[in-house]
């Protein structure tokens, strides 16, 4: 058998007896290790200050310039999942898996050559493009396998993996840290080195996903299990058609629900290193900061679990109907947790946002199935994930740019984000509604072909 076979889906469908089990943990090889994207602020302080080395020097980057290396690897995660997303469904999640190690790590690759270079086209095509490519792919590999596998828990499965992604920077921010430290001299803060390093070990992390990974028979059931004969208010027995779901109103309102959650996440994340350092200078070192990105990761993470769990109980509307209604509270409370000055305060208060942020990406899986049925679920999936493409510039941008117009007109850097926590208030006012809004689909968007 050549390696091409070996890929094929028709080479990865499960024998008898295999535990179901097994497939969380094999996408979670690959999630964890493109989560690394939510730690990539751990490099803006090194990456600006390259020539400098200890301070930013002239010709060295800007933090904004830096911000848009996140921006448009989201961007082409989102496109590269939309695009992607039937391929995906066709040739299964093991061949998926794999495009997806070589476009991440060959990202991290070019992106090392671009540093070395000093070429910001060149990380940016590395890390934003190929990585991001690789991210698009990656993030939806296992979704519809998973679903596939557990029809009778959904939010369960896909929190478990699609956790792994909301992690990755808990392992990722300590390790981007430890290693720049240790290739680190005196006319060199170790950037180069450390995405080479990293983008080794990816690969290899994320092939053993890929060999892991497997698929269910067709019309396989968890033994004992049959499909509930009253379906729940907004989960329906039906499927509909990826290209048909495209064009229903369900899907855009589902598609404005995500990237408004998403909008007031990623812009937090993509800053959040240097944001605390800001907010209270003098109180928090760059060591500090970092294990604030990995605290947040790990709610991120475990919010994806527990939340993407629950909705299994209360229903994905009701799950986020807490998420917005919460956030709201929450951002609108940021500014005078800053005026106060209390750091414990501020870390949990974005704690718990991070947490509903992380809770909104492993929900909408399964808040799609609910809404479209199984049969195409990975591809509306992919085509949804556009949301986050949009909120990938949409967010980094309202941080970065507000908060450096703010420090022109003279705002102390302290208190340079408090508009842009306001702006995030009515952005998830604009998801709760469209949330409210979410109705079944009409059953003239069925599905009723082979």
């Amino acid at each position: 058998m050549v390696a091409s076979d070996f890929l094929d889906r028709s080479h990865s469908i499960a024998g008898p007896g295999f535990n179901r089990w097994l497939v969380p943990p094999a996408a979670l090889c690959i999630h964890l290790a493109i989560g690394q994207a939510y730690a990539f602020s751990v490099f803006t302080k090194p990456m600006a200050q390259l020539i400098g080395v200890t301070d930013p020097a002239p010709g060295d980057w800007t933090v904004a310039q830096l911000g848009w290396i996140f921006s448009l690897a989201i961007v082409f995660l989102g496109l590269s999942a939309a695009f992607g997303g039937k391929w995906v469904e066709a040739v299964g999640p093991r061949k998926a898996m794999f495009v997806s190690a070589l476009c991440f790590s060959g990202g991290l690759l070019i992106a090392g050559g671009g540093v070395a270079l000093h070429s910001l086209a060149l990380v940016y095509f590395g890390y934003g493009v190929i990585g991001g490519i690789g991210l698009g792919i990656g993030y939806i590999s296992p979704v519809s396998t998973l679903i596939k596998w557990f029809p009778d828990r959904p939010g369960l499965a896909t929190g478990t993996a699609i956790m792994g992604f909301g992690g990755g920077a808990l392992i990722a921010a300590p390790l981007s840290v430890l290693l720049m430290e240790h290739y680190k001299t005196p006319v060199s803060n170790g950037v180069v080195e450390t995405f080479v390093t990293m983008g080794i070990l990816y690969f290899v992390f994320m092939m053993i996903g890929a060999f892991t990974v497997r698929v269910p028979p067709q019309d396989w059931k968890p033994p004992g299990w049959t499909p509930p004969a009253m379906p729940r208010k907004l989960v329906t027995s039906a499927n509909v058609h990826v290209d048909t779901a495209w064009k229903t109103r369900q899907f855009w309102l589902l598609w404005v629900v995500l990237c408004m959650n998403v909008t007031a996440g990623i812009g937090v994340l993509g800053q959040a290193s240097p944001m605390i350092q800001e907010m209270f200078v003098g109180r928090v070192s760059p060591a500090a900061a970092a294990g604030f990105v990995g605290l947040l990761s790990l709610f991120n993470m475990g919010g994806r679990f527990f939340w993407a769990t629950i909705s299994d109980y209360i229903g994905r509307r009701n799950t986020y109907l807490i998420f917005f209604s919460l956030g709201i509270v929450l951002y609108a409370l940021v500014p005078s947790i800053g005026l106060m000055g209390s750091v414990p305060l501020f870390v949990a208060a974005f704690a718990v946002i991070l947490s509903m942020y992380g809770g909104g990406f492993a929900t909408i899986p399964a808040y799609l199935r609910d809404i479209f049925g199984s049969m195409n679920v990975g591809a509306i999936h992919g085509r949804l994930l556009t949301a986050w493409a949009v909120a990938g510039v949409l967010g980094p941008v309202l941080v970065n740019y507000l908060r450096e117009y703010q420090i022109n007109s003279g705002v102390p850097k302290a208190q340079a984000y408090s508009v842009t926590m306001y702006i995030m208030c009515g952005l998830l006012l604009i998801g709760l509604a469209c949330n409210v809004a979410v109705r079944e689909v009409h059953a003239r968007h069925h599905h009723t072909g082979s």
